[in-house]
C-alpha cells in the first residue's frame, strides 16, 4: 500500500490552503506550502523572498532561448527545479500534503499520489480574500484575478498543461459545499484509494 501524498492546487480565495492544512492535521502528516520555499532556499542559497517573487513570474520563450543559448537557466527555472527536488524528496520520505507549486505535475510518476484542485465562484473568493485573508487592496476583484493569472501562467509554463483543468486532477471540488465537507471528501477519497499515513 502506498503512503499518502496529496497535492492540492487551488484558485486564490477558494480556501484551498485552509483545506490542505485541515487534511494534513486530520491525517497527522506533514503539511508543505511555504515550507517548500524554506527548504528550496536552503538548497539554493537564494533568499526566501527572492524565491517567492520568482514563483510569481514565468519566463518568456524568447528570454528562455537566450539564456539557454548561454547555457544558463533563468532564475525562475532554477527555482522551479529546486522546488521540484524538494517536493520529490518530501513525497518520497513519507505521507504529506503539498499545496501548489505544480506538485501534481512534479509527482506525476510517483505511485500513491492524490491530486486535488479546489475552486469557487469569484464572488465567494473575493469575500474570503477580504474577510478571512484580510487582504487590503484597492480593488480586491482585480487582486484575486491577478493571483489566479499568475498561478495559471506559472503552472502552464512549467507543465505544458492547463491549470485548474479537471482532467488533470483526481478530484476537483467547488468549496462552496463548505470547507469541512471538502476536507471530508478528500479524506474519503484518500481512504477509498487505499492511501495511508
Amino acid at each position: 500500500m502506498a503512503h499518502t501524498v496529496i497535492t492540492i492546487g487551488r484558485q486564490f480565495g477558494s480556501g484551498g490552503r485552509i483545506v490542505a492544512q485541515r487534511v494534513a492535521d486530520s491525517l497527522h502528516i506533514p503539511f508543505y506550502d511555504k515550507a517548500v520555499i524554506d527548504l528550496a532556499a536552503k538548497e539554493t542559497g537564494l533568499s526566501e523572498e527572492f524565491i517567492r517573487q520568482a514563483e510569481q513570474k514565468k519566463t518568456s520563450s524568447f528570454l528562455y532561448n537566450l539564456y539557454m543559448s548561454a547555457h544558463n537557466l533563468p532564475v525562475t527555472d532554477q527555482v522551479f527545479i529546486a522546488e521540484s527536488e524538494v517536493i520529490r524528496k518530501v513525497a518520497g520520505e513519507g505521507p504529506c500534503v503539498i499545496v501548489g507549486r505544480c506538485a501534481d505535475y512534479v509527482l506525476r510518476r510517483q505511485e500513491g499520489v492524490l491530486n486535488v484542485f479546489i475552486h469557487a465562484p469569484l464572488d465567494e473568493r473575493i469575500f474570503r480574500t477580504k474577510e478571512t485573508y484580510q487582504v487590503d487592496a484597492p480593488d480586491i476583484r482585480s487582486y484575486v484575478l491577478k493571483q489566479d493569472k499568475n498561478r495559471a501562467a506559472y503552472y502552464e509554463h512549467f507543465t505544458d498543461s492547463v491549470w485548474g483543468k479537471a482532467e488533470n486532477y483526481h478530484l476537483a471540488i467547488n468549496s462552496t459545499i463548505g470547507l469541512d465537507t471538502t476536507v471530508e471528501l478528500i479524506l474519503a477519497l484518500a481512504k477509498e484509494r487505499g492511501l495511508q499515513a
